[in-house]
Order: structure tokens, then C-alpha cells, then sequence
């Protein structure tokens, strides 16, 4: 496995503990993520839900790099999840920037690594001669 989908791996499986958050404490969820917000149970299960979404893509991507859709939907996951925060943080003053940090650490990195490998995952076809 290449270094992205190891990557991948370690993203996915970190993500794994805000699922658990989500559905079984919610009090961790709220200290860790939405900190400056009320949180009901309701939320943190719907949450735990679209986070264990983008975990599967993470461990699917991770094994099937060279795969342009799967590839695609895993990036624009880390899009989708960063300007989610970021949106939370800067409109709706739900996070710390603390908080923010952490997801922009995981995700900017996941982002630009991706971007960085973007056609490297490509089968290489050999010419017949």
C-alpha cells in the first residue's frame, strides 16, 4: 500500500472515535468538537452517521487509489468536511479555533496530498511493440 493509502488508513480509523463519540458520548463530541454549542443526542448520532461516511470513503479510497470516482468523492469529502468546520467556527461560533486546528491539520493535509497525487495512481499501460 502507498503511502497516501496508509494515510488514508490512519484518517479513517481516527475518525472512527467521532462515530463512537457520536453515537454512544456525546459529551466527548461536544468538548472535542462543538464546544461553544448545545448539543443534543440527536445531533451527535447525525453526526456520527455522515463521519462514519466519510471513514468508509477513507478506507475504500486507501485500497483503490487508482479509482477517479472513489478518489474524487474522498477528496471533495475533506472539502466538504473542512468548509463544514470552518463555516461553524467562522459564521455560526460553534467551535474553537483550537478544535478547528486539530480538523484542519487532518483534513488540509489529506487535501493537499491528494491534490498533489492526483493522476500518480494510474495504471501503466505497456506498449506492445
Amino acid at each position: 500500500m502507498k503511502a497516501l493509502g496508509w494515510w488514508l488508513m490512519l484518517v479513517g480509523s481516527l475518525r472512527l472515535a467521532s462515530v463512537w463519540f457520536g453515537f454512544f458520548d456525546i459529551w466527548a463530541l461536544r468538548l472535542a468538537v462543538f464546544s461553544k454549542t448545545a448539543m443534543t443526542d440527536v445531533h451527535g448520532r447525525t453526526f456520527g452517521v455522515w463521519t462514519l461516511l466519510t471513514c468508509t470513503l477513507c478506507f475504500l479510497c486507501a485500497f483503490n487509489l487508482a479509482n477517479k470516482p472513489l478518489y474524487l468523492a474522498t477528496f471533495l469529502s475533506f472539502i466538504y468536511a473542512f468548509a463544514h468546520f470552518l463555516t461553524e467556527y467562522l459564521f455560526y461560533h460553534t467551535m474553537a479555533i483550537g478544535n478547528l486546528t486539530t480538523v484542519g491539520i487532518f483534513a488540509g493535509t489529506s487535501i493537499v496530498w491528494m491534490l498533489l497525487q492526483w493522476n500518480a495512481h494510474e495504471p501503466q499501460h505497456v506498449k506492445n511493440s
